[in-house]
């Protein structure tokens, strides 16, 4: 087999992400992979908001358009990145292990104590902390533990954000343990949160080969580096965002653990201000974790979370990012 054409954005993160795709496809015995460079709408609008320049597709629309050109044959994304409803003709075809799911506080360096549990962190965080982060998910989850609490934006590349925390300008950052580790900044991670107190993103942790329908030879390639196990977690929680008719920048929480043949999924809706939040947790078989998502997102809709994604989607407006 000829070598295969990787989609990819060009970040730090993108880029150890679409490289250990290639290995893991070299490795298991398939063809070498040629990694293409490929700048997204996200990428173009670094500086400005998430809430604020549109949809799902920020991080993925020209990858994805490249790979529908058959420019390249497969694509890499996280997962989270993705919208929970795929443009026609193209599909998941493999989910690689997955990282630590969980939000992760950052402290500046040299920050003195450690703290071991979230009473720890919020005590010395203080009453009114400057919290950086771009993600209407954690702010809305967060501002229910810290009221009285900053949230500013900050985007760009890992070690920028971090040198950004470390010159003084926030007391603290919000960011994806998975996105840490692999980047080996493990080390700078003062506090995983708890699942029961920051839900993660949907798909958080977890990296997403897409291709093209119909394309057995590079379906066949990649089919190797699946894991079954984080593939079934994702279908649930990516299913209970497309029951939700949720996108982006929405306060969608959620989150399916798997335990032996099963799974756990739990998951929160949190209105804007965080003053209003509804979660629901359900287990069920792996083998029907789409059937699982849809079952919890019902049962959030039950108990009032389409009136707070009503209110969200009035609040952002036609840029908010609630259709994929």
């Amino acid at each position: 087999m000829s070598s295969l054409r990787l989609g990819t954005r060009g970040s730090q993160l993108a880029l150890w992400q679409a490289r250990t795709a290639a290995a893991l496809i070299e490795e298991s015995g398939g063809p070498r992979c040629e990694i293409v460079v490929i700048r997204t709408t996200g990428d173009r609008l670094a500086e400005a908001a998430l809430s604020e320049v549109g949809g799902k597709r920020l991080f993925v629309k020209e990858i994805e358009d490249a790979l529908l050109r058959h420019e390249v044959d497969f694509a890499v994304h996280s997962c989270k990145d993705m919208p929970a409803e795929l443009p026609p003709g193209l599909g998941i075809a493999a989910i690689l292990p997955r990282e630590d799911p969980r939000d992760a506080v950052v402290l500046p360096e040299g920050t003195p104590g450690s703290p071991e549990s979230l009473e720890d962190l919020l005590h010395l965080l203080g009453q009114q902390p400057r919290m950086g982060t771009s993600s209407v998910r954690r702010v809305a989850e967060l501002i229910r533990l810290m009221p009285g609490a900053r949230f500013l934006p900050i985007r760009g590349n890992l070690d920028t954000r971090l040198r950004k925390l470390d010159a003084g300008g926030y007391d603290a950052l919000v960011l994806a343990t998975a996105g840490m580790r692999r980047l080996g900044f493990a080390s700078r991670i003062s506090l995983a949160l708890p699942v029961d107190a920051c839900v993660p993103a949907p798909g958080q942790g977890a990296i997403a080969i897409e291709l093209r329908a119909g394309d057995e030879r590079t379906r066949e390639a990649v089919a190797r580096v699946n894991q079954p196990l984080a593939a079934a977690a994702v279908a649930a929680e990516r299913a209970l965002v497309a029951e939700l008719g949720g996108g982006c920048q929405v306060p969608i929480g959620a989150l399916a653990l798997p335990d032996g043949d099963s799974l756990d999924l739990q998951a929160v809706v949190v209105s804007l201000d965080g003053q209003r939040a509804v979660r629901a947790r359900a287990r069920g078989p792996g083998g029907d974790a789409a059937g699982l998502g849809r079952r919890v997102a019902r049962q959030l809709l039950e108990d009032g979370a389409g009136a707070i994604l009503d209110d969200v989607r009035e609040a952002q407006g036609p840029a908010g990012g609630l259709q994929p």
